[in-house]
């Protein structure tokens, strides 16, 4: 019977399940292929709400997308991992894995196992990552014009690249700005900046505020001022109005003579609360949102008004905490505790019209013994424009932070990928059996970066990635893509370069998945319990 039937091959279900999973994976990967380089098409995304996003930002296209395979799944996984790491390059590790995936393909046509082929990989990542410190270039925190080419570099590709001249300085400036020592400090936490969304005006009226914006006017209920000199400000998180029982309770009063007394009382209480802020010291008030009862009450403002005080209402919990460290304030949870050393303080506290927009936004500047925090009050026409304003912003202050971390440069444009890909190759000639194969596949792999970035600028990829090979043969480490004049110029003449860290951690992490998914030889549905 077996000797006349078919035979079994016990991994053709393996090699099944790695088949679609590598479909899949390559499916994403060309979703967003074409969004890659300063030449890089837009997505224009429909969110589940109706609502349209425009970016081509690799983690926030993948984020939106729906995808259902498991194995698709892994490369939004992939881009977020790379947007947390790096905040840049979320496209490029995506693009990256899927080139790698496909010469899997081509290494599993050739019966080479897939656990060789993941072991191979992950040795041949490893050695990209030495040969790429080997060709970067230190640099210093202080020496902002390399600071500024990396975020330009950066910016080239986002949909508000024309207005890098004004968002690159406010990049470097916000993160350099929280660096608690510039020669020591290893790590930037970006929550400490806080990007603040005004609709008006234009993205070149975007500014980075050494202190703090409110995105909220001052009340005017009760006629109180619009600006504030010297200003000492009470964060208060306790209800300037009358207290209200536990439970909801009515109470019936059908004496006049008892509402007057009712009313009475709680005008006293509400004014013994305003005098005890005013005894503190304080002339700027700002109210914490309050869900059990209203914060506060129309008298309650007419008091402040009339006692000389700027209010600001409505501060949400979660900016409690970036307040308290900008001002130097403490938050009073009751009236008792208001004394003169839990105020912060401030030179200018002022309402500042939106210039282009309809609203009002309260700025504290002038602040002593500033906390290491920072404001950008970003600007645009839509909210389209805001968006994509705020993506692009957060990601050139990643590519800071990577520097911040390590802090080497490496030319852009495809040269430092072409660079790996060509000593990789000669790296494989020295080595022997399955491992000479999946070295060579690997730095074929690599050149799917700039072969990408010439044809989504409409150069002929093939003579361009030729032209490179030839330079990087010749020791011109730095030849890269110019996608501006449609040619291969040296990067670093043309200030062109980027964070160590953004291609280290795309190849690393690339490879990390995709030998994730050499290695799964089958697909498991749980069924709920």
């Amino acid at each position: 019977m077996a000797g006349s039937g078919d035979t079994f091959h016990d991994g053709s279900k393996g090699k099944d399940v790695r088949t679609s999973n590598i479909v899949a994976a390559k499916a994403i990967a060309n979703a967003v292929r074409t969004s890659l380089g300063p030449r890089g098409m837009d997505k224009l995304l429909q969110l589940e709400n109706g609502e349209i996003l425009i970016s081509n930002d690799g983690a926030t296209i993948l984020k939106n997308m729906k995808v259902l395979h498991p194995a698709a799944k892994m490369l939004v996984d992939l881009s977020q991992s790379q947007d947390i790491e790096a905040g840049d390059g979320t496209t490029t590790v995506v693009v990256l894995a899927g080139a790698l995936l496909n010469s899997c393909s081509a290494l599993l046509a050739k019966g080479i196992h897939p656990t060789a082929i993941a072991n191979s990989f992950m040795n041949a990542a490893d050695k990209a990552c030495e040969i790429l410190e080997g060709i970067s270039k230190p640099v210093d925190l202080a020496d902002r014009e390399s600071l500024l080419s990396s975020v330009d570099t950066c910016l080239s590709s986002k949909v508000v690249g024309q207005n890098s001249e004004v968002l690159s300085p406010i990049a470097v400036d916000s993160v350099l700005g929280v660096l608690e020592d510039i020669e020591k400090s290893r790590s930037v936490d970006l929550r400490d900046i806080r990007l603040v969304q005004q609709m008006g005006g234009t993205v070149d009226d975007t500014e980075l505020v050494e202190g703090l914006v409110l995105t909220k006017g001052s009340s005017k209920t009760g006629g109180g001022p619009s600006s504030m000199n010297n200003a000492k400000v009470a964060l208060i998180q306790y209800c300037l109005s009358a207290p209200k029982t536990d439970m909801d309770n009515n109470v019936v009063v059908s004496d006049y003579a008892a509402m007057d007394r009712i009313l009475r009382e709680e005008r006293k209480y509400i004014l013994q609360q305003c005098k005890a802020i005013k005894k503190s010291g304080a002339n700027v008030v700002l109210i914490q949102k309050s869900i059990l009862r209203d914060a506060y009450n129309e008298l309650s403002l007419h008091f402040l008004a009339k006692m000389g005080m700027l209010v600001v209402t409505d501060i949400d919990r979660a900016d409690i905490e970036f307040i308290c460290r900008t001002l130097g304030c403490t938050p009073v949870a009751h009236p008792d505790q208001m004394t003169a050393d839990k105020l912060g303080s401030a030179e200018l506290v002022a309402d500042v019209f939106m210039e282009g927009g309809s609203n009002k936004v309260v700025k504290f500047t002038g602040v002593k013994n500033l906390g290491n925090t920072m404001t950008v009050l970003l600007r645009g026409s839509n909210e389209f424009v805001l968006g994509e304003a705020e993506r692009s912003l957060h990601d050139a202050q990643c590519v800071v932070r990577s520097l911040v971390k390590k802090r080497f440069l490496i030319a852009g444009g495809g040269a430092a990928e072409t660079e790996v890909s060509l000593k990789l190759m000669e790296y494989s000639n020295e080595l022997t059996g399955m491992d000479a194969y999946c070295f060579q596949a690997f730095a074929d792999a690599l050149e799917v970066i700039p072969y990408t970035l010439a044809e989504n600028a409409g150069m002929k990829p093939i003579e361009v990635v030729t032209e490179l090979r030839k330079q990087h043969a010749e020791g011109i480490t730095g030849a890269g893509i110019n996608v501006k004049k449609g040619k291969v110029t040296d990067m670093y003449a043309m200030n062109v370069v980027q964070p160590l860290l953004v291609s280290t951690s795309a190849i690393q992490l690339a490879t990390e998945t995709v030998c994730m998914l050499m290695k799964v030889d089958d697909l498991v549905i749980v069924a709920r319990a």
